[in-house]
């Protein structure tokens, strides 16, 4: 039988790490550290393939494991912020894996080889941390040591990179630092000897990685000063003291090892320089099969801080490394700061580049012009905290916001010829400048959020967003909008500005020509609009994410003291009701909103500290408070006026009828609005009720509503709860719980009899540890239907959707099978 639940899609970032945070291995698999695992992404099905849990830290290098016959790895290696490295076997799926733990610091740097053709032979490893030393170990089967420590005193080593010296067993290794000089080590007896320093650099060296030409050896290597240096050793032979002649030659550096008489020359090849800033990353192509041998190009790529990465090959005729005879690509605009890191792919026809944000970019090299590269679709996510995530009522897409600042739209990718539906961000909507805390959906296309800060702000979808929306999903532009004529065109974000001012058609102005002198004036440095509208038929690569996909805020409200922290809208999309952070009751008031007028309609009193979660009954009739105070809230819609709806408080527990002994987080309702359920940092999970109107006469709310479920032990702090809104097919409701070490498990539950009676309780599938979140599950939102999204599968209800978000910056979807539950 298939797993009752499945990983649909994973949306994350690469860490900020700096360089070494991504690796492109020859079986075409991309890893990268994302928060504490480490993904496996395939770019030729465009998702992640896995994600690798066993780090108590942040990532902050992965390196797949260089085999000497150049064959496609097995096994890759990761260093994190919890001073270990993971050693991973993979093969089509995760072998084993095995810890070295031996750094005191953090690991930043890593590098791996095979120390011969067998591939259960020894492994080879190098790793630099922030303790000022570099550890190298050896694997042999499962058993992994550190075989030496090289001190560096009170300096820091940024990159290692091992090899072996032409024609020889004899491992090399190179270690770049913030001394600005590179050290090499040679291993002679089993132990690495510090042989030979090239200085040259001006500053901390970022990158240093090693390639194999020939019967040579190359290193190239970039750092602080804006500049790559390449390296050249090759064996020279014995010769006679040389007579003094004028000419003027490269100085060489000569070297023996011992058992070999040989002699080793290193000579400075080149200095590259054309980057503007700090060049943080640099590597080979790596090498290509021709003609029976395995060859290695000439070329290499390098990624800087000035926003551009560069690929360098040396000119054809004079045999010059040239930027004229190479390729510069990066980002444009923008609140970018440029690229950490940069690989090819392993046949070279593609780049990919990490920015400062997380963020990774993929180009792609044009078939007939190779000169020209073109961005290509990438996984996409928040590089911080995500803090909510909600389905659009129709549950065709979700939105999500975090603590990086940005609101995220995701939705499936429909493409004609291909069955597979793969999730990307298709546009964000909202890039800000203050921590997002909680959204809410008002209808179909539009969305409140609220951020730390007091005021609550609302979105509109732009008539862009909407075509190219219909474009990439598939859904008819009829179904999606009645009246698009009097929608703007898109938003932009004023140069000193916060707030993303709508575009109408006739404000895009049109580019004066380049010969004109009106480029000096100040005001044409800095366009107002940076907003291009794009008809799109494919996700948008990164760089049209940050400007072009923005969405005109519409409205603020205001009437907040502090940060706001949780908002919700009714189903009929008339109500906002939002709370703000509180330590004084007077604060902690929970604020309704008209979505009409956008005035105030009420203030409802009652909680003494911040309100942690509300929530609307699916009719409409109540609106559910949780609070930090222990207690819940239930306020009952008693008329409406001209203005709006009139809630008034009408259960509520207090400190004798509290079963909740610690905060509590989170609460929703079951899809007859009879019961809703709460979860505690006590590990509780209680269902409450009934809720019926015709059950509940005025007066005696109080005593009808109490516990109709046995208290459900979580296991950990419950940080998110959330009920579907489809049954079982045998009637019995469908609760997610997510806790704060990042489990999600699927529990039913269903009233037998007037007592609450554990068996009512029924733990259906404790979603795999690797499938999870890694840290807090910060919120639970099913699709409101059957079906999943983008499938046309609406009327077949096998399927339910499950979005959730966590403290380890992904969101994920999982399909639940509900006949398997």
């Amino acid at each position: 039988m298939a797993a009752p639940v499945s990983l649909c899609h994973i949306a994350c970032c690469a860490n900020r790490a700096g360089g070494g945070a991504v690796a492109w291995g020859r079986g075409g698999l991309l890893a990268f550290g994302s928060c504490h695992d480490v993904i496996l992404y395939d770019p030729a099905v465009r998702r992640a393939v896995a994600a690798l849990r066993g780090h108590a830290g942040r990532v902050s290098c992965v390196r797949w494991v260089r085999r000497r016959d150049r064959a496609s790895e097995t096994e890759l290696i990761s260093g994190g912020s919890d001073k270990q490295l993971i050693i991973w076997e993979w093969k089509d799926k995760l072998v084993k894996s095995i810890p070295l733990k031996g750094h005191t610091e953090a690991v930043f740097a890593v590098d791996a080889v095979h120390q011969s053709d067998e591939p259960d032979l020894n492994l080879l490893v190098a790793s630099a941390a922030s303790d000022s030393t570099v550890r190298i170990w050896s694997q042999h089967g499962s058993e992994a040591k550190c075989i030496e420590i090289l001190q560096f005193g009170n300096g820091f080593v940024m990159d290692v990179c091992l090899s072996f010296l032409p024609g020889t067993d004899v491992p090399i290794l190179a270690c770049g630092g913030d001394d600005c000089k590179i050290t090499l080590f040679i291993q002679q007896n089993g132990q690495f000897q510090k042989t030979l320093v090239l200085p040259g650099h001006e500053d901390w060296i970022r990158g240093v990685e090693w390639a194999v030409c020939g019967e040579d050896l190359f290193l190239a290597s970039c750092a602080q000063d804006c500049l790559i240096r390449i390296w050249k050793i090759c064996t020279k032979l014995k010769q006679l003291p040389e007579t003094e002649d004028d000419s003027i030659k490269l100085k060489e550096n000569i070297f023996t090892v011992k058992d070999a008489d040989t002699l080793y020359a290193v000579s400075l090849e080149s200095v590259l320089a054309g980057h503007e800033n700090w060049v943080y990353a640099v590597h080979w192509q790596p090498s290509l099969s021709k003609d029976g041998s395995m060859q290695q190009p000439m070329r290499i790529l390098s990624a800087s801080m000035d926003k551009t990465v560069i690929i360098w090959e040396p000119d054809k005729e004079s045999g010059v490394w040239l930027e004229q005879a190479s390729v510069r690509v990066g980002e444009v605009g923008g609140n970018t700061l440029g690229f950490f890191d940069c690989q090819f792919s392993p046949d070279g026809s593609m780049i990919i580049a990490h920015a400062f944000h997380g963020a990774l970019h993929l180009w792609k090299q044009a078939t007939v012009n190779k000169k020209e590269w073109t961005p290509e679709v990438v996984i996409s996510g928040h590089f911080n905290s995500v803090e909510d995530v909600k389905w659009d009522p129709e549950g065709e897409f979700i939105i999500s916001v975090g603590s990086d600042q940005t609101t995220r739209l995701f939705a499936p990718w429909k493409r004609k010829e291909e069955t597979e539906v793969t999730w990307h961000e298709i546009a964000r909507p909202q890039v800000h400048g203050y921590d997002l805390r909680c959204l809410a959906m008002i209808g179909r296309f539009a969305f409140v959020s609220g951020a730390d800060e007091k005021v609550l702000r609302v979105f509109r979808a732009p008539k862009n967003f909407i075509e190219n929306f219909s474009n990439i999903t598939g859904v008819p532009m009829e179904k999606l909008c009645s009246h698009s004529s009097d929608l703007p065109e898109g938003a932009t974000v004023p140069a000193l500005g916060l707030s993303n001012k709508a575009v109408f058609e006739g404000d895009m102005t049109v580019q004066p020509d380049e010969d004109e002198e009106s480029f000096n004036t100040i005001s044409n440095q800095y366009p107002e609009i940076y907003f291009q509208p794009l008809i799109l038929t494919e996700p948008p690569p990164e760089d049209h994410l940050l400007q072009n996909t923005l969405w005109p805020e519409i409205q603020k409200l205001y009437g907040h003291g502090y940060e706001v922290f949780c908002v919700a809208c009714n189903n009929s999309n008339t109500v906002i009701a939002s709370a703000c952070k509180a330590s004084k009751k007077e604060h902690a008031a929970i604020i309704l909103w008209s979505t009409t007028s956008w005035k105030k309609l009420q203030s409802l009193s009652f909680h003494n500290l911040t309100v942690t979660q509300l929530a609307f009954s699916p009719d409409d009739s109540f609106l559910l408070a949780v609070s930090r105070d222990r207690n819940w809230s239930l306020w009952r819609k008693q008329h409406s006026s001209e203005s709006g709806p009139v809630f008034t408080c009408c259960a509520y527990t207090d400190k004798n009828t509290a079963v909740h002994s610690r905060i509590i987080w989170s609460c929703d309702w079951t899809p007859d609005s009879k019961y809703f359920i709460t979860g505690s940092r006590d590990k509780k999970v209680i269902i409450w009720g009934q809720c019926d109107l015709s059950v509940i006469t005025e007066g005696n709310e109080l005593d009808s509503i109490k516990p109709c479920s046995t208290v459900l032990d979580a296991g950990d702090s419950v940080t998110a709860v959330g009920i579907s809104r489809v049954l079982t097919p045998d009637g019995r409701y469908i609760v997610a719980v997510g806790l704060e070490n990042g489990k999600i498990t699927l529990y039913t539950w269903k009233q037998s009899g007037k007592e609450p009676a554990l068996a009512d309780w029924t733990t259906s599938v404790e979603i795999d540890n690797s499938q999870s979140h890694a840290l807090a599950v910060k919120r639970l939102c099913w699709r409101h239907h059957a079906g999943r999204a983008g499938h046309n599968d609406e009327n077949s209800s096998k399927w339910l959707q499950l979005a959730s978000c966590g403290a380890d910056h992904s969101v994920k979807i999982f399909n639940v099978d509900r006949f398997a539950l």
